[in-house]
């Protein structure tokens, strides 16, 4: 039980201690200072900046300043000099009347430090009054038969000084029958009384005239006088006499005007006229006689005016009853005003600190409030006080001041604006309240980030767009406010393909646009990841990131582009053969296209716009395969021409067109001798031009043969080292034949019968497909073959002289046979008869050959563009993986020598005792070349 007790003792004594303390800095904080009244303006009163512990530049620095209540400023602050002074002319008697003591209450506020400092200032008394009475002439009536010693009471002066500087004597002009004689009342004023020393005669002399000055203590003394006619009347020896010497009555402030308080009553022994009392106010200031009224023959009062607790709570005056012998009588009426709580608290606000950061500490001073209520007692007594749900409270301060602080951090983006409702109410009954409403600003600081509605964004653009185009719109949103809540746009640097982000786009900093800086295409570009940051403008600046990825959509730009038939140049067509026995859809070739285009915009389908035979050939929709739509006919002509159209499925479609010759024949030499049959009418006047053509054609075909001949000896050279070579260490034994051949080589081949030329304006009566010289190989360059000219020439005919020129050639080797399935065209089902001759005559040997080898060297070297993996010629990409060199027998064993009917082969064959071998046995031939 013990620590419980000595706990208790403890807590008591830090209690006590705390009072003390708290008692001792409020008389600390009490500043008293003493000015006389009526001093000039700016007269010096106290060093306040001293009394504050500052500086007189500080005070204003610190915010010192005077608040005061429901007053005229009667100081101020001499901010040079750090003193207090007077704020102009002060009159003591208007502010304090004649109380003792005069003491005014200011308060000095120091703002940045939110403290009261109370001031007490007492305003001393200068002798700045003389002494007044309420008449300067006053009439006396006395009765002749008044026995001496008879006392009448003389009207009093008033001094508005108090102290010695109040009024202190009365003195009465000589006279032989009248004396003054001073009595002091207990209230400590002093009262003049004419006392009679001689009877008086009436007839000897009806009037006296005297005069009764009154005069103060100050220095210089000041005065007044008042004259007094005293008239000597007939006799009257009874005086009115009132009922009760003193009336006292207590009434509420809120009577209406006209209200009876109370009637005083005299009564007069006498009869008659005599016995008649009339009534009057006789000791009572001018401004308390306005208050109330008294019936002069009833003695009634009543009042005049409202009463008001608040402007004088007890009123004392003195009536006189007179009858109509001059005989007096006299009482006192005390008045008492009992309060009435009709007064609402007054709540006015001395500081207000707005705004106030949203950082703020708990505890921090928001506003400075004095509570007031003029009412008495519990009347007079103020509870003030705040909603519960805002973070703020009051507290009290000196006197009838409250502090109103923060209790928790404020945020203002949750609420950026308080309207803050103070009530101040009284204990009395029924309470009274005052609402006071302050406006409360929340300051922003920059404790929010920009933030974006997503985490990530996806934004689309056609490609082929518009430089400058905008792209798309980021907003992110900052609840901060102000600069703190601006907003600024950036794409974070980067590089796609080895360039920069801000090489392909940029944003508006201020409204977050995305705007493309190039045009994009999107087979080069179909996307960008960018990183958008957003950067409020607030110290320290706060910042988010979010992703974009801009998709770049494909636009239907690009023309389809076809890779096989290739167009040849110098507005040449390739040559396609159909066989005459071909039946119902027969591959005859293939239309090889693509679109750089994605999606449907690539989806390509091909059309026959076209053909000098219509009927007799098909398009595949979708493969491009050109196929016969009927069994040929000998009544279809030789050459057939297609117009092939190839179309993409975009918006709008594109399209690209090649046009396919067809020459109708089993082989080469049958175009050939098919052509040669045509005849055509001779044209006089071209006669010598033809000629002349013919002469040009025969002199460029024999160097031509020359040059050939000398090719074909080189590269039997050639061929015999190799063979050599692969004797010692079969460096190519293991080389597959496919790496020697490329399609170009066949395609010029095949190129050679396709060149028709009209050689004057008539000769297309006469025309003649003659073989174009193939410059292939390789102890040529291919530049100098694209430099010459082709070798077309359209000649007439009308018999041949020429007996060696026309006699035909013998049959090649059967060798050269291919199958339908190893002819160029595209991979899938091929119909036609295997055994079909192509090539079959010497001089496409002898072409066919020198392209081979030409290929093979290009191959050997390394320097092959033809382009195809190994052992497909470059074929396979166009028609197929069926389509492979494997299919092809080794045509460098079967070279056909000009003017023999034997090959290669042949004569290897009979040398070796061995038959020639088949266009299929090409491990048969790599056997031989093993073997040799």
């Amino acid at each position: 039980m013990a620590p419980p007790k000595s706990h208790r003792v403890w807590r008591e004594l830090l209690l006590l201690c705390a009072l003390l303390g708290t008692l001792w800095e409020a008389r600390a904080s009490q500043i008293r200072y003493s000015v006389p009244e009526e001093t000039d303006k700016g007269f010096f009163v106290g060093n306040i900046s001293k009394d504050l512990g500052l500086e007189p530049w500080e005070l204003a620095k610190h915010g010192v300043r005077i608040i005061s209540r429901g007053r005229t400023q009667l100081f101020a602050l001499n901010s040079r000099s750090g003193s207090l002074v007077t704020a102009g002319r002060i009159d003591r008697e208007e502010l304090c009347a004649q109380s003792a003591r005069c003491l005014v209450n200011i308060n000095i506020l120091i703002e940045d430090r939110g403290k009261l400092f109370g001031t007490e200032i007492e305003i001393t008394d200068i002798n700045d009054n003389n002494p007044k009475f309420q008449v300067k002439n006053l009439e006396v009536k006395i009765n002749e038969i008044a026995a001496p010693g008879a006392r009448y009471p003389l009207p009093e002066a008033v001094d508005l000084d108090v102290g010695v500087n109040s009024l202190q004597s009365y003195q009465l002009s000589p006279n032989h029958h009248f004396s003054l004689d001073v009595q002091t009342g207990d209230d400590g004023t002093i009262n003049p009384e004419l006392v009679l020393e001689r009877a008086l005669d009436r007839e000897e002399e009806a009037a006296h005239h005297l005069v009764l000055t009154a005069s103060d203590g100050g220095d210089p003394r000041r005065s007044s006088t008042v004259h007094i006619r005293v008239i000597v009347l007939d006799t009257n020896d009874n005086a009115p006499i009132f009922a009760q010497s003193i009336y006292r009555v207590k009434v509420p402030e809120n009577l209406p005007p006209g209200t009876p308080l109370l009637t005083v009553s005299a009564s007069d022994l006498d009869e008659g006229a005599n016995g008649k009392v009339a009534y009057k106010f006789w000791k009572i200031n001018e401004k308390r006689s306005q208050i109330f009224h008294l019936n002069e023959n009833t003695g009634e009062i009543s009042t005049a005016k409202s009463l008001d607790y608040e402007e004088c709570s007890f009123y004392e005056m003195e009536i006189q009853a007179e009858d109509v012998g001059a005989l007096l009588g006299r009482t006192k009426v005390l008045i008492s005003v009992e309060d009435v709580n009709d007064n609402k608290p007054e709540v006015i606000i001395t500081s207000l600190f707005s705004p106030v950061l949203e950082n703020s500490l708990p505890g921090t001073v928001i506003a400075f409030l004095n509570v007031h209520d003029q009412d008495s007692g519990k009347n007079g007594q103020v509870v003030c006080y705040t909603s519960d749900n805002l973070p703020f409270k009051l507290e009290k301060s000196v006197e009838n001041y409250y502090r109103l602080v923060t209790w928790e951090y404020l945020d203002r983006e949750k609420v950026s604006i308080y309207n803050i409702t103070v009530v101040a109410s009284d204990m009395g009954t029924p309470p009274l309240s005052t609402e006071t409403n302050i406006l409360l600003l929340v300051a922003d600081i920059n404790d929010n980030p920009p933030t974006f509605p997503h985490a990530s964004y996806s934004a689309y653009i056609p490609e082929n767009n518009v430089r400058g185009a905008s792209i798309f719109s980021l907003t992110a949103h900052d609840p901060d406010d102000q600069k703190n809540a601006q907003v600024t746009y950036s794409v974070t640097e980067d590089t796609n393909q080895g360039a920069p982000l801000s090489f392909y786009v940029s944003i508006n900093s201020d409204t977050g646009v995305l705007y493309a800086l190039q045009s994009f295409d999107y087979e080069q570009i179909q996307d960008l990841q960018l990183l958008v940051t957003a950067t409020d403008s607030g110290d320290p600046p706060l910042s988010s990131n979010v992703s974009l990825s801009l998709y770049v959509l494909d636009q239907n730009d690009n023309v389809p582009e076809i890779l096989y038939p290739i167009i040849p140049t110098h507005d040449s067509t390739g040559v396609e053969l159909a066989p005459r026995s071909a039946e119902p859809g027969y591959l005859v070739t293939k239309v090889v296209a693509v679109d750089r285009d994605s999606g449907q915009n690539a989806w390509l389908s091909y059309y026959l716009l076209k053909a000098s035979e219509p009927g007799l050939f098909a398009v595949g929709l979708h493969t491009g395969e050109v196929r016969t739509a009927r069994g040929l006919l000998d009544r279809d002509a030789l050459k057939q021409i297609l117009l092939v159209a190839v179309q993409d499925h975009g918006q709008p479609p594109l399209s690209a067109t090649i046009t396919l010759t067809v020459a109708v024949a089993d082989s080469i030499p049958d175009v050939l001798s098919d052509l040669g049959r045509i005849r055509t009418p001779a044209v006089p006047d071209d006669s010598d031009l033809t000629l002349y053509l013919v002469v040009a054609v025969a002199v460029v075909s024999c160097v031509f043969l020359a040059f050939v001949v000398v090719l074909l000896a080189l590269r039997l050279r050639r061929w015999h080292s190799s063979r050599l070579l692969q004797a010692a260490g079969g460096g190519l034994a293991g080389m597959p034949t496919s790496h020697f051949v490329g399609i170009d080589r066949v395609q010029a081949f095949l190129q050679t019968y396709s060149q028709e030329v009209s050689l004057t304006s008539g000769s297309g009566k006469s025309h003649v497909i003659f073989p174009q010289p193939n410059y292939a190989d390789t102890l040529i360059s291919q530049e100098s073959c694209e430099k010459s000219d082709s070798l077309l020439t359209s000649i007439k005919f009308h018999e041949c002289k020429d007996e060696a020129a026309c006699a035909q050639q013998a049959p090649p080797n059967t060798d050269w046979r291919f199958s339908q399935a190893q002819r160029p065209g595209t991979s899938g089902s091929q119909n036609g008869d295997e055994t079909g001759t192509w090539p079959n005559n010497q001089f496409d040997t002898e072409m066919l050959q020198a392209m081979i080898l030409a290929s093979a060297s290009e191959a050997a070297d390394g320097s092959s563009t033809l382009g195809g993996g190994a052992g497909t010629m470059g074929l396979s990409a166009r028609y197929g993986p069926q389509f492979t060199l494997q299919h092809v027998p080794d045509y460098r064993q079967n070279v056909y020598i000009p003017g023999s009917n034997a090959t290669l082969t042949n004569a290897a064959g009979k040398r070796d005792g061995k038959a020639p071998a088949s266009g299929n046995g090409n491990k048969k031939k790599s056997g031989k070349k093993e073997k040799k």
